[in-house]
């Protein structure tokens, strides 16, 4: 199902698409996202996990025990990247899914809980390591719903996945203060202080998620009123945070066969918004809206894809996670497929991202400046631009 709001809101997609299912099988070979961001995403739900799991059982357990199990709950959800669907486009959109469920998740609690408190021998405070373990296991999927990408939160009633997208993947301004916290709980004797810098941490990193939303909302209200002024479409708007930071936000409007990406930093002081226009490759979709691929991902990214021919393949690109022209997301799904033909495993384009003028230019743009994006050949001149997709 496909949701174009008026305002910042949970963006849905469902699991695989056509309601196709699919077998899996374990293995190593695909993450989510890039190793290193999909590294540094764990280490976040391992400190989520371990402040929450310590501030609930407070003085009941030994801090790093309290801590050890937390962490390991945090993580936990995430072990379906070892799950390989067999196609990298499934592999996309049945992540976060199963293990990522509320429902299923709290149930999980009840063992896990029985397994720990016997081990550490503190069956009289099950109930706390069950309220512990629970908090931890599903603040994961509640962290991810603060994210772009999608989670199925409500499995097996629904395979809808749902995202505010708030919030960047990595964030140091979320992550840093469960660090400090949960290091000053471990490290300092006097259990009473100790206890207070974690719940500190812990309340300052959720009033920070309170922060990446009220931006949202109000970088959003900035934009559709930016685009109404040059005469754009505000129906299909999605914002989303630049890399590390909630202090620059992205912004992709979809306008029939173009979509229009411009970017909004905090220290721009209100100005109107500049946007650079791009082929979306409309014709293409239509022709093969039919292709399982293109349908799975046309629902799972809520209509936020752009479609190019390379050769005489098609490829699809999720627009949400990446900037022109470098999408973590791009996958060649093979040639337009015939009747009778079967479908080929799709490849996933590997991700070029020149870091260092990445990093020069938000460093740049978060200051305010008016620079053009990296990638982009020609300078910022006007209010809109066309581009060429390339092909």
């Amino acid at each position: 199902m496909t949701l174009t709001s008026t305002k910042p809101a949970l963006r849905y997609r469902a699991g695989n698409g056509n309601g196709c299912k699919s077998r899996a099988r374990i293995t190593a070979s695909h993450y989510a996202f890039s190793p290193p961001i999909g590294l540094m995403d764990s280490v976040t739900q391992i400190l989520l996990g371990a402040s929450v799991s310590v501030a609930v059982m407070g003085r009941r357990t030994a801090v790093w025990k309290s801590a050890l199990w937390g962490g390991v709950a945090g993580l936990l959800p995430d072990l379906d990247v070892l799950l390989d669907h067999g196609d990298p486009v499934l592999n996309m959109v049945r992540h976060r899914a199963e293990t990522h469920a509320l429902l299923l998740l709290t149930l999980f609690a009840i063992p896990l809980a029985w397994v720990v408190s016997g081990v550490h021998k503190q069956r009289n405070v099950y109930g706390w390591w069950f309220a512990a373990l629970a908090l931890a296991l599903v603040t994961h999927p509640l962290l991810d719903l603060m994210t772009i990408y999608g989670t199925q939160v409500f499995q097996p009633f629904t395979d809808e996945a749902y995202g505010l997208g708030s919030l960047f993947i990595i964030d140091p301004v979320y992550s840093l203060p469960l660090l400090f916290g949960l290091v000053a709980a471990l490290c300092i004797k006097l259990p009473e202080r100790s206890l207070r810098f974690n719940n500190w941490a812990l309340a300052f990193s959720t009033l920070y998620l309170v922060w990446s939303a009220g931006s949202q909302a109000w970088v959003t209200q900035h934009a559709r009123d930016s685009l109404q002024t040059l005469g754009l479409p505000t129906t299909q708007v999605l914002v989303t945070p630049a890399p590390l930071t909630t202090l620059l936000w992205r912004v992709v409007a979809v306008d029939g066969d173009q979509f229009h990406e411009g970017f909004y930093a905090l220290l721009d002081g209100g100005r109107p918004m500049r946007f650079n226009a791009f082929e979306r490759g409309e014709a293409l979709m239509q022709q093969h809206a039919s292709h399982p691929h293109m349908q799975r991902l046309a629902r799972f990214t809520d209509g936020f894809f752009k479609v190019q021919g390379k050769g005489d393949n098609l490829v699809v690109t999720d627009l949400r996670m990446g900037q022109e022209p470098n999408y973590v997301f791009s996958f060649d799904i093979g040639p337009p497929l015939q009747a009778g033909d079967v479908q080929p495993v799709a490849v996933q384009m590997a991700y070029g991202l020149d870091v260092g003028r990445a990093f020069e230019w938000l460093g740049q743009r978060l200051l305010g400046r008016d620079v053009q994006p990296p990638g982009l050949s020609v300078p910022a001149s006007g209010p809109t631009l066309k581009h060429r997709s390339p092909s």
